[in-house]
């Protein structure tokens, strides 16, 4: 793999990945290309092309702009996208989304520990006392994020060296699965056929938007498109600077988090306010620009190289079982509830991927979604490292039986 990429200024990669959005809409506008996007959704192509070619020495692994869509341009979209959001109907989706929330946290918590008997094998005996500990570290970034991943390091005693390898592992399982969840999207009325899953309230939230859009909508102008990116940036901005100032609370709202919380306190807000007629403007338009960039920025950081590296496989495949067995116990808490495979993406992803990609993923479903990816994500950095602490109790049991 190249160690330098062709193209490192932070504009030339800007062009790269907005040329290659705008090729991809033009597609999915195309007669004939746009049946590609029937079989693979756009937003698989929009993560996983941008890891090509940063994999390919193409764009940089690492990059300024990487940083600041998730700073900046993350914030901006989520506001954008709460603007309009219709509160009532938010409510209304009820049990499911909090029983697949849960169940995805707990199929974490016993998931761990199975994966690390089956594959016991795969990792060098003189490196299983650092392995649970590692994996303990995982837990937590599964259930909540950077934060509980780091009080789990500390709690279980993993060194440097194997937290390289786990967040190598964080970093492939969750992307290929996050990609999965994009796959789901694009074919949720089909799954949902199969179980006889009841949409009621789904449909209630996408109709309830597409009414509204249709009662304001109105053509663009200038004046609307300036005051649209004002709140979404400044809105951005603020809450980064009031971020810095705000104290924490607990160990886990505090930094990011805090940002996420204050721009979809704002957007919520504004959603009661004669600024949600923005939307005739197209206000979730350009928090969808934002949000598109957002994906192909994170596909671009994946380094799936690092997979391959020998000291790396052990952990790898205990990370690959173990979100396997997440994903068919969700499945099947999915079918036993009859609920929409929505609930089981955005919980999923609220656990595994934190507020950075649970909004991408709801917002896959619809932008009306958002704000739910968002609660729930607030809501794993909670659970993260008491979940954490106890599935870290597991894998040290499991760390000492022989089961071959």
């Amino acid at each position: 793999m190249p160690t330098q990429a062709m193209l490192t200024d932070p504009m030339q990669v800007l062009a790269v990945l907005l040329g290659f959005l705008g090729v991809l809409f033009w597609m999915n506008s195309h007669e004939q290309y746009g049946r590609i996007f029937r079989f693979v959704p756009l937003l698989v192509f929009a993560y996983f092309v941008p890891t090509l070619l940063s994999n390919f020495g193409i764009i940089p692994l690492q990059s300024e702009l990487y940083s600041f869509t998730k700073i900046y341009l993350l914030p901006a979209s989520l506001l954008l996208l709460t603007l309009s959001v219709d509160i009532p109907a938010i409510m209304k989706l009820g049990r499911n989304a909090v029983v697949l929330f849960l169940g995805a946290t707990a199929t974490i918590v016993v998931g761990g520990p199975i994966a690390l008997l089956l594959c016991k094998g795969l990792i060098p005996a003189d490196m299983m006392d650092q392995s649970w500990r590692g994996l303990s570290a995982l837990a937590g970034s599964w259930i909540g994020g950077g934060a509980n991943m780091i009080a789990l390091q500390e709690h279980a005693g993993a060194n440097s060296s194997i937290m390289a390898v786990i967040i190598v592992v964080d970093v492939t399982v969750a992307n290929v699965w996050m990609a999965v969840l994009l796959w789901f999207a694009g074919r949720e009325k089909e799954m949902d056929a199969v179980i006889y899953a009841d949409r009621a309230s789904l449909d209630e939230v996408r109709e309830n938007v597409a009414n509204y859009e249709a009662e304001v909508a109105r053509p663009t102008d200038l004046g609307s498109l300036l005051m649209i990116c004002a709140l979404g940036i400044g809105g951005a901005v603020v809450a980064t600077w009031l971020a810095t100032v705000l104290p924490p609370i607990g160990q886990f709202i505090k930094g990011f988090t805090w940002v996420v919380v204050l721009v979809s306190i704002l957007g919520l807000a504004l959603s009661f306010t004669k600024m949600r007629r923005l939307e005739g403007a197209g206000a979730s338009k350009v928090g969808s620009v934002f949000l598109y960039l957002l994906v192909t920025t994170i596909g671009a950081k994946a380094e799936f190289s690092q997979i391959l590296q020998p000291e790396n496989i052990g952990l790898v495949a205990v990370g690959a079982v173990w979100m396997s067995i997440h994903a068919f116990l969700m499945l099947g808490l999915r079918r036993w509830l009859k609920a929409p495979i929505f609930f089981v993406a955005v919980g999923s992803q609220a656990n595994i991927g934190g507020a950075a990609s649970a909004p991408i993923v709801a917002s896959a479903f619809h932008s009306a979604l958002a704000p739910v990816g968002v609660l729930l994500a607030v809501a794993g950095y909670l659970l993260g490292t008491f979940a954490g602490i106890a599935c870290s109790f597991l894998l040290e049991i499991a760390s000492g039986i022989q089961l071959f």
